[in-house]
């Protein structure tokens, strides 16, 4: 079994309190990184391996828009998401599926009900059952299709480690992250997930956020494309309510959560952050990546300041305000 980094490797990153009393703390690592790649900030470890899960979108969507299938806009972004599974987004899937000629039954991730409960109520009043499609990965395993059906690779097996596509998707890891995976495993929608360290995130994330459309190079062209279709479509990267989609679509932000406490961050300029919170809990992410980058200068902190009360950070009792969930490192 590869170890982690452990409690003691751990700083706190933030504190919930109520009432005046702090009710937990979150403890874990994360990284800042400045516009030209340098360590401005490290908190803890961030040199042990983690599973990036959903925050590892952004590489397999490169994969695949660098292995010929050309998402643009709207589809890129639902390649790169973890959707609520609204209406908007399940047609986004399905166009995808539509437009290269897969079947929806190709889709192999778990069944699932859409998280967005709106979507939800209304496919029960319809009588409707879980399916694949609205299970939140399911843009990221249409894109997967397509490039397979793009490139005559087979449909069958497409998670499969030794899978041509899932190479691929390696290969693009390896290069934007400047690391080799010290482990592999099995994330929650049945496709590969590869442990690199905080650092290595941060590193592939900004040179991800920070590529051109216009590169010579055609796969930081593809980057460029996602980057610039995260930025210009927030509300596809989650959905409504959920703080990517609300600090991209405010902020301009490149940002995504990941599964355990994962999330990264990265403004414009370049300045990137990659976090873990130790105990898996994503409640405290957004405003611990939001402060990081704000003391980068990175970002205006009353800008953060006017958006913390949208992301649900407020503890209530009784049905009123309390307390609040906020970053506490030092």
């Amino acid at each position: 079994m590869t170890e982690t980094f452990t409690v003691d490797d751990s700083v706190e990153l933030a504190i919930v309190e109520r009432s005046g009393f702090v009710e937990s703390r979150h403890a874990g690592s994360a990284i800042v990184l400045g516009t030209n790649g340098e360590v401005l900030r490290a908190l803890g470890d961030v040199t042990s391996p983690i599973f990036p899960r959903s925050a590892m979108k952004p590489f397999q969507a490169v994969a695949v828009m660098a292995s010929g299938a050309a998402l643009r806009g709207a589809d890129a972004a639902i390649a790169t998401a973890s959707h609520s599974g609204t209406a908007a987004h399940i047609d986004l899937v399905r166009g995808l599926l539509s437009r290269a000629q897969v079947p929806e039954t190709a889709l192999a991730c778990p069944a699932a009900w859409p998280n967005d409960s709106a979507a939800r109520d209304t496919l029960v009043r319809l009588g409707a059952s879980t399916a694949p499609i609205y299970m939140e990965c399911s843009g990221k395993h249409a894109a997967m299709l397509v490039a397979c059906q793009q490139n005559g690779w087979a449909l069958e097996g497409y998670l499969d480690p030794s899978h041509p596509l899932q190479k691929r998707i390696l290969d693009v890891l390896e290069r934007f992250t400047g690391e080799r995976p010290v482990a592999s495993g099995v994330d929650g929608c049945g496709a590969p997930v590869h442990a690199i360290s905080l650092t290595g995130l941060a590193r592939g994330i900004a040179r991800i956020s920070t590529s051109k459309s216009n590169s010579p190079f055609a796969i930081y062209r593809e980057a460029g494309f996602l980057a610039e279709a995260v930025r210009a479509n927030g509300w596809v990267v989650a959905g409504p309510g959920h703080s990517d989609s609300i600090v991209i679509d405010r902020l301009g932000l490149f940002m995504k959560g990941g599964a355990e406490g994962i999330m990264v961050a990265a403004a414009e300029n370049g300045t990137t952050v990659a976090l873990k919170i130790l105990d898996g809990n994503l409640r405290a992410a957004a405003a611990v990546a939001l402060s990081l980058l704000a003391d980068a200068g990175a970002i205006a902190r009353t800008d953060v300041a006017e958006l913390l009360p949208e992301l649900g950070l407020t503890v209530t009792g009784g049905g009123l305000p309390v307390g609040e969930i906020r970053a506490s490192y030092v």
